[in-house]
């Protein structure tokens, strides 16, 4: 049944879809950034053929982008590197993009101006100027900066045009290493938005041409869509490692399960195993499909969670198995493995759906993080169901062949000892067995214990662990693990940097890299609103608004303007009413104040006064290299700015949507769950045969939760969408593994506490060790993945597994023995006369079905 579940969901593959927006993923869905920009486009819509400031400042629609420099660090002003960039601007606008019937170029979806040319960076200007006066000899031409004059009079702002900046004395400068050119394009409708993703595409192709034939010069193409193709791209560059990792897995998972007796080796339930994870995973994404889910990048974590889940119960119900009397019919040994592995792994399996859950929830304000968590919710339960019907019934077939004494491979009857030595040497090694009637009364009667991990463990580790001159070593271990994970904790940062979810041989990444080193002098465009009808012929109001923008660029005209408020208002001491008649017929008739079309807003009242309702300018914040960083202060400090000014004001650029609430809202979903697993924890208690069990675990999660996170900003890993899922998934990870030791102990009676730590290891301590190897394993091609997300995915799985395997084979063996709870030592006999003597009479009947009928004398 789980089989064709599987098949039958995995058909709806037909209506696979890939999550196109980013913002959709990863912008904080509740953040008081998109109410700005609602507010924004309500009061100063974007007229796309006027606006003469860039057209990203409240959306970004679509644009082409290039980042142009040398190997040399030459000047970008030169003669030659003048002309090449003019030259390539000219290739840009020649580009084309066919359609039937029309060939669009740069100037049929380009944004207008007034005089319906085509708005292009000003830099541009400021280089025809300067090879203008070149090419005349005049040596009068200077270019300032961040603001310059051109021959027309305006100043233009070139912060974000010129990179590397040197500058003579009064910001004239010397040279430029770097050249910033922009591209923006209309998309008023789909044709014109289909047209224009065209051009990007064309766009990026022509620059990368043009670098071709031009080696001396570097360029760093990037476009709108760049950031959700290299997004997307992760899948694509992953699929043959991901492909390595499942032929690894596979294979360690037979050869753990493997063992040199031929009837008890099952290398059939390693594979087995590993096919109800898969089986459970192909029937969630069936159902994620079938209800209109969309996939995305970060899905690539949800096998490596069902893998660490999955394996774990395969593999702790076959360890469950070996302690099985094989004298036991196979339906016996099925209900005693049930009963002894299946509470535990439905314990755990509660505990995933819950802490998803919570991450599921309405509460997680991540699209991303909500979505991922919802599809590991759905392929966790199907995975718990898989395991108990079709890895329990793939389990009972295994039985039944191991007591007919039937090869575990070839399934063929394995012949008697004395039949086996007639045959070749390599015909006795693949059919090696041990049967039960060999086996003498002083020896073993287990015969597993020739597996590898278990004699690994019971002859060796267990003793050393427990060995009084070891355990002094494993807690100074414990003491530097935990003063390092403290340091890197007290160090941890919010990565809302949004190249740390692409793949690293990108546009998206050397991009960025080039646009931090050199123009990280100036934060984007942030624009200042001003929302409310103010007094703007008081010249303390006009202070005011001067106050809240100081320490800013300004590259609007906005301050000119409010300056010739102060020279209207003195020069003419008229009352409101004749002061904002004059203002507007100002703005109507003088030519100079044009420019103010789109940064004021008047509005015309019943009794014919014209009033002004709102107004903005546009600022760039001073900033160092840390600029997302300082950015991000800057929000916080505007923001509290607006609530205790008296001029009513809000703040926006677009990259405000990423970073608005972020450190809030990638870890609400950490914090939930954690709340939500420690409150599942503490109504266990009541429930559970001993509180204790429940207190342990508590310590060691949250001890492994401290380490990863400590360890992983050490290791250069910032906490973001992927960081925080993994630590969700942690929680859960170290309960898999921890809480049938600590339980094992915890009830142990009438022995010592090493006695028990021992015993606990032995039980449990091979599944752990399977699943351990087999993640591992997984886990190591997805290290050499090219991508920033699998980097993070692969770094905070691996450290959850390797802190937790170190809990639970050195800290809580070696702490426990000498910890709470205690043990009762087993009373000796004194008088060894008195023992009971048990006659053991067996019978036998037809159907192999073995019966004991004990005869006691004392």
């Amino acid at each position: 049944a789980p089989v064709l579940i599987s098949i039958l969901l995995g058909a709806s593959f037909s209506r696979y879809q890939v999550e196109e927006s980013v913002e959709h993923l990863l912008a904080p869905t509740h953040s008081l950034a998109k109410i700005e920009r609602n507010l924004v486009d309500s009061l100063f819509p974007v007229n796309r053929s006027k606006h003469r400031l860039y057209s990203d400042l409240q959306t970004p629609g679509r644009y082409g982008r290039v980042i142009i420099t040398s190997f040399r660090k030459a000047n970008m002003l030169d003669q030659h590197h003048t002309d090449l960039i003019l030259k390539l601007h000219s290739a840009v606008t020649r580009i084309q993009v066919q359609r039937p019937g029309f060939n669009y170029t740069f100037a049929h979806i380009c944004i207008l101006n007034n005089d319906k040319t085509c708005i292009v960076d000003d830099i541009v200007h400021v280089l025809e100027e300067l090879k203008a006066a070149r090419s005349s000899n005049r040596t009068n031409f200077a270019i300032t900066y961040p603001i310059t004059h051109l021959k027309d009079g305006r100043e233009v702002y070139n912060g974000h045009q010129l990179g590397g900046v040197t500058v003579h004395s009064k910001d004239r400068v010397k040279s430029a290493e770097a050249i910033q050119l922009t591209y923006y394009l209309q998309a008023i409708n789909s044709l014109n938005d289909m047209v224009a993703e065209k051009w990007e595409s064309i766009f990026c192709d022509t620059v990368e041409l043009f670098q071709k034939s031009n080696r001396k010069v570097k360029m760093y193409p990037f476009t709108s869509s760049s950031l959700k193709e290299d997004f997307q791209k992760t899948s694509r560059v992953s699929e043959r490692y991901l492909i390595t990792s499942l032929v690894l897995v596979v294979t360690l998972a037979i050869l753990c399960c493997s063992m040199q007796d031929c009837v008890r080796s099952k290398p059939w339930l390693g594979l087995l195993g590993l096919l109800t994870v898969t089986l459970a995973t192909l029937t969630a994404a069936g159902i994620i499909n079938l209800t209109g889910g969309k996939y995305n990048s970060t899905f690539l974590g949800i096998p490596f969670i069902m893998l660490g889940h999955g394996l774990y119960g395969t593999f702790e119900m076959l360890s469950s198995w070996r302690k099985t009397r094989e004298d036991q019919h196979v339906k016996e040994r099925t209900a005693a493995v049930f009963a002894d592995s299946m509470l535990s792994f439905s314990l755990t399996t509660a505990m995933y759906l819950v802490t998803f859950g919570i991450g599921a929830s309405p509460f997680t304000n991540i699209e991303a993080a909500r979505i991922f968590c919802c599809n590991s919710c759905i392929a966790i339960f199907f995975n718990y169901l898989y395991v108990l019907s079709f890895y329990g019934s793939s389990l009972v077939f295994t039985g039944y062949i191991e007591n007919n004494y039937q090869h575990s491979i070839f399934c063929r009857k394995v012949p008697k000892p004395e039949v086996l030595q007639e045959k070749p040497a390599w015909y006795r090694f693949l059919l090696t067995a041990k049967f039960s009637e060999d086996t003498a009364d002083s020896e073993e009667t287990n015969t597993y214990e020739s597996h590898l991990l278990v004699w690994f463990l019971k002859r060796y580790y267990c003793d050393w662990i427990t060995n009084t001159y070891v355990k002094p070593f494993v807690v100074l271990f414990y003491l530097v693990y935990i003063s390092f994970a403290l340091m890197g904790y007290l160090q941890v940062s919010e990565g809302s940097d949004l190249s740390n979810i692409v793949a690293t041989a990108t546009r998206t990444i050397e991009y960025t890299t080039a646009q931090q080193k050199y123009f990280s002098n100036y934060s984007p465009v942030i624009g200042f609103y001003i929302y409310e009808s103010i007094e703007y012929w008081n010249t303390s109001v006009q202070e005011d608004v001067l106050e809240y923008t100081k320490g800013f660029v300004r590259i609007s005209w906005f301050e000119s303007y409010l300056n010739y408020l102060r020279k209207l208002n003195i020069s003419t001491g008229l009352p409101k009413k004749n002061f904002t008649d004059m203002l507007r017929n100002s703005f109507l008739k003088a030519p100079q104040f044009a420019h103010f079309s789109e940064d004021i807003i008047f509005s015309k009242k019943y009794n014919n006064e014209v009033d002004v309702v709102a107004s903005r300018m546009f600022l760039v914040a001073k900033t160092m290299e840390t600029k997302r960083e300082e950015l991000y202060d800057l929000l916080e400090t505007l923001r509290k700015l607006s609530l205790t000014s008296k001029v009513k004001f809000i703040v926006f650029n677009p990259s405000f949507v990423y970073m608005d609430r972020y450190a809030s809202s990638v870890g609400a979903p950490l914090q939930n769950s954690c709340i939500s697993a420690l409150f599942l924890l503490f109504f266990s208690a009541f429930l559970v045969a001993d509180s204790l069990i429940n207190v342990w675990l508590t310590l060691t999660v949250a001890s492994v939760e401290f380490g990863v996170i400590g360890f992983m900003t050490l290791w250069k890993v910032e906490l973001d969408c992927i960081s925080v899922l993994c630590l969700i998934y942690g929680i859960n990870y170290t309960i898999d593994n921890c809480a049938p030791l600590l339980s094992t102990f915890v009830l142990g009676k009438e022995f010592t506490r090493t006695k028990w730590v021992k015993n606990a290891l032995e039980v449990h301590g091979v599944a752990i060790l399977q699943s351990y190897l087999c993640y591992i394993v997984g886990l190591i091609p997805l290290a050499a993945v090219p991508s920033n997300l699998t980097r993070t995915l692969f770094r905070c799985l691996f450290l959850i597994a390797l802190v937790t395997f170190f809990h639970c084979f050195a800290i809580l063996p070696v702490i426990l023995t000498f910890l709470p709870p205690s043990k009762k030592k087993r009373k000796e006999k004194k008088n060894p006369e008195n023992r009971e003597e048990i006659e053991c009479v067996e019978m036998v009947d037809m159907d192999s079905t073995r019966v004991v009928d004990q005869i006691t004398t004392v």
